[in-house]
């Protein structure tokens, strides 16, 4: 098939395929990864927060964090000024897990590249990199 969209679909099947294996040993699935990531780098958001910096859907959004807090992941806490907000903080399940998580994601992408060259890989994200900026466009 030659189109793009199939292909870079395909990709991220994969990607979360391999991220699956080696994620679910550690407790959390390959659609919590990028609630982490924002987690990790800053503690305490509201889900509004989230949902500007990751990319979904606000249903997908409430889903996952239910889910996080059912696996131990996440807990919500009141708003101090914001009676409508809660934020979202770590436990420490997630928080001891960090550093085992994006390693094992680096894997999980490493392994996407095997056979590549340090510069095409570096090239294929510059070109992903493109892609995705021209779909926000559209």
């Amino acid at each position: 098939m030659d189109s793009g969209a199939y292909l870079a679909s395909q990709l991220a099947k994969g990607f979360a395929r391999s991220l699956h294996q080696r994620a679910a040993g550690l407790g959390f699935s390959p659609g919590q990864f990028p609630i982490l990531l924002e987690l990790w780098a800053e503690d305490g958001l509201t889900q509004k927060q989230l949902l500007e910096r990751v990319d979904i859907e606000q249903a997908t959004m409430a889903n996952t964090l239910s889910r996080m807090v059912r696996d131990g992941l996440i807990e919500r806490r009141p708003h101090p000024t914001d009676k409508r907000a809660q934020l979202i903080f770590l436990t420490g399940k997630a928080k001891a897990m960090e550093a085992e998580a994006i390693d094992t994601a680096r894997e999980a992408d490493l392994a996407l590249f095997k056979g590549f060259r340090v510069f095409e890989r570096e090239l294929m994200l510059e070109y992903i990199r493109r892609l995705i900026n021209n779909a926000k466009a559209l």
